[in-house]
């Protein structure tokens, strides 16, 4: 056997396992994975109404006086 015929073995039993280590820690899309958790919103009715929000501070106001 020459060495590219053992280096070529070695390879594809490398890529071999690095595809099934792949494949059991880190499925492909959404394979394996949890579904996600459906949100649970109260009902419009049990909510209190909102509130109207304060204005907000304004700064001293700042006029332009003329030289004479």
């Amino acid at each position: 056997m020459s060495s590219e015929s053992v280096g070529g073995i070695f390879g594809a039993v490398v890529a071999a396992v690095v595809l099934a280590v792949a494949v059991v820690f880190g499925p492909i899309g959404q394979y394996g994975k949890p579904a996600k958790p459906a949100k649970v919103e109260p009902a419009p009715a049990a909510m209190a109404p909102a509130a109207p929000a304060a204005p907000a501070p304004r700064g001293p106001v700042i006029r332009e006086v003329p030289n004479q």
